[in-house]
């Protein structure tokens, strides 16, 4: 017997912007026995996370490379730009790709959105990562176009965002190595596609109760319905009306 077998775990990458913590906290009430260790990796990075074996599954953005894995889109984020308070762009609700033609636009290299055409002037150089860029928009040097959780999740009183109506949207998704689909794998796929714990793909942790029997209710058993002998039917119109005389059908008008 092997050290995992002894001790299950499960291990999950996710990338900046996706939170976990409800699927964690549904784990853990139903496999309490088997701890699972989170695991923040970059986008870039995720999927050779996941093919060199470092998480079981990981939560990563769309598009990456499928060599090996196998992936099950979980939900379509809102795309944002984010903008100095005092950015004229503050001052609406929302803008589409063209508004922002005259503003530098960063990209930093972590940037997963897919984008046909750039919007904006690209700036002199692109900025490592997105808390780099961030830190550009701060400084006035341009803005950035992001996930709406990564606008979140790298928050600044001096900062806001705004959707940006046609922007390319970004997709998470739940992956893992296509040949390594295991029951604790399939446990976590149940969780986040919102199964309860004893759907017919889950793994019940009690035994379902025999079919065929139904709970009988106060110890008595039903009594035939009126009309009805045992192993005999009534036929339609033979004493069926109440009041009517039996054996003499009722004249048609």
């Amino acid at each position: 017997m092997t050290s995992s077998e002894e001790t299950p775990s499960f291990r999950l990458a996710y990338v900046p912007g996706v939170t976990p913590t409800k699927w964690v906290r549904i784990w853990n009430e139903r496999l309490p026995d088997v701890p699972l260790t989170l695991i923040g990796v970059s986008a870039a990075e995720a999927s050779d996370v996941l093919r060199g074996g470092d998480a079981d599954a990981g939560l990563v953005r769309l598009p990456i490379d499928r060599t090996g894995l196998s992936a099950i889109p979980l939900y379509t984020e809102t795309t944002v730009v984010v903008i100095p308070k005092d950015h004229a762009v503050a001052a609406v609700d929302e803008v589409c790709a063209e508004d922002l033609a005259d503003d530098i636009v960063l990209h930093p290299l972590d940037d997963t959105l897919e984008w046909e055409h750039r919007p904006g002037r690209p700036a002199i150089e692109r900025p490592a990562t997105t808390a780099d860029a961030i830190e550009l928009v701060a400084a006035g040097v341009g803005l950035l176009v992001v996930p709406q959780s990564l606008a979140r999740l790298h928050h600044r009183k001096d900062l806001t965002y705004r959707p940006v109506s046609d922007a390319p949207e970004s997709r998470v998704a739940l992956s893992w190595l296509e040949d390594e689909t295991t029951d604790l794998v399939e446990d976590f796929i149940g969780i986040v596609r919102g199964r309860t714990v004893n759907s017919s793909r889950g793994r019940p942790k009690t035994s379902a109760q025999p079919k065929g029997k139904r709970p009988e209710t106060g110890g008595a058993r039903r009594k035939p319905a009126a009309g009805k002998a045992a192993g005999k039917s009534v036929r339609s119109g033979s004493g069926g009306a109440k009041g009517g005389k039996r054996g003499k059908p009722r004249r048609r008008s």
